[in-house]
């Protein structure tokens, strides 16, 4: 156990930054998950900006790595434009 009252301050803050940051990326999973399973072209052209925009903002806080959301994005890009 942390002895001095940073080191303290440290474990609450890192705690407190793990479950929001788990909360983030947790609810970017969830968006790319609808979005891969819509059917619907138009649906899925309405989703796909606030999925990259969620996409973007996990990158920007380091959440995830700024080259797996270029490929995340390019992915579902795809996706998207496939569908008929």
């Amino acid at each position: 156990m942390a002895n001095h009252k940073s080191a303290l301050k440290r474990i609450r803050q890192n705690e407190k930054r793990k479950v929001r940051n788990r909360y983030y990326h947790k609810t970017a999973r969830s968006a790319m998950k609808i979005l891969r399973n819509e059917e619907d072209k138009t649906q899925a052209a309405e989703q796909l900006p606030k999925v990259v925009s969620l996409l973007d903002k996990l990158a920007k806080k380091n959440i995830i790595h700024k080259n797996k959301a270029a490929n995340l994005k390019s992915k579902l890009t795809k996706h998207v434009n496939k569908l008929a």
